[in-house]
């Protein structure tokens, strides 16, 4: 899929690519073939939220990175972070008319989100993406993915002190859609821990972004967001689904994709990349290689 991480945030291609999860660190070198590779992380090390701080022991995670830190000298490498889905805020926005200077698309987009995210958007990292219209619609539809300044400068703070320099940053469904080949209405579902992603998309169109965390992430809690979802698609884009994508579902995946399928009539496959198995720490990293092997 042509969904480059590069829609949403523009930087030098790096030389190393990172995600972080509650479970742990996956890295990779951005070479040829790529090697993905992973160092679990202790339980709480990682608290993942929109509003406070992520790493609650930041020495722990500090060392797995010096750890896995290639010894260079001084020289900063510069790295792709990918983080998790709910410390930000992802949204599709429609415009009936959108500005032309940076400066006014901005503070527009700023404006849309304010009442939208817990937290100040004025002084968030914001990127966004025009997407191209589709035959003859006339609304203009933004994407748009905010987090909190605060918690993107504590990310990025032990990667520096292990010798790479962060230049893009996104999260991790947005770079698992890369791994989405196109075909009619899609509905993607990641599950990561106790929070659920569901992005729906129109061939290349992303229509709809949802990341909710539940009380605990059991069967039920997921249909009562799964179920309206496809509502939703119905009622509003006047279609149904064709698929639907499952990624970090583990081993309950295959019985819950059988009962969806028959339940709900939609296709329900796993989510796949030819470098693996798509799961909670490594959907996004796996996205964005294939972005950049593209």
């Amino acid at each position: 899929m042509n969904f480059t991480l590069a829609n949403l945030l523009q930087d030098t291609p790096p030389s190393h690519v990172f995600e972080l999860s509650e479970v742990g660190l996956s890295f990779a070198r951005v070479a040829k073939p790529p090697q993905v590779n992973f160092e679990p992380l202790a339980e709480g090390v990682l608290t993942v939220s929109p509003v406070h701080d992520n790493i609650q022991r930041l020495d722990a995670l500090q060392e797995v990175i010096q750890s896995i830190a290639p010894s260079n000298g001084h020289r900063k490498r510069r790295a792709a972070l990918i983080l998790p889905d709910y410390c930000a805020r992802v949204a599709v926005l429609d415009f009936d008319a959108f500005p032309a200077a940076h400066e006014e698309q901005l503070a527009l987009v700023r404006f849309r989100m304010k009442k939208s995210v817990p937290f100040d958007v004025d002084s968030a990292t914001v990127g966004y993406y025009a997407q191209p219209r589709a035959g003859d619609d006339k609304k203009i539809e933004v994407v748009v993915a905010v987090m909190a300044l605060e918690i993107v400068s504590r990310y990025e703070a032990p990667f520096r002190a292990g010798g790479f320099q962060p230049g893009l940053i996104t999260t991790s469904a947005i770079a698992a859609l890369n791994l989405v080949k196109p075909d009619k209405l899609t509905l993607l579902a990641k599950l990561s821990g106790r929070s659920l992603t569901v992005f729906v998309l129109d061939h290349n169109t992303l229509k709809l972004a949802r990341c909710v965390e539940m009380e605990t992430g059991a069967t039920d809690e997921i249909e009562s967001i799964l179920h309206p979802t496809l509502a939703y698609i119905e009622d509003e884009l006047k279609t149904t689904a064709r698929r639907m994508l499952l990624c970090g579902f583990g081993v309950e995946g295959e019985s819950q994709a059988t009962r969806w399928q028959a339940e709900w009539g939609v296709d329900v496959e796993p989510l796949r990349s030819r470098l693996g198995t798509p799961g909670v720490a490594n959907a996004g990293l796996l996205g964005y290689l294939e972005s950049v092997d593209a």
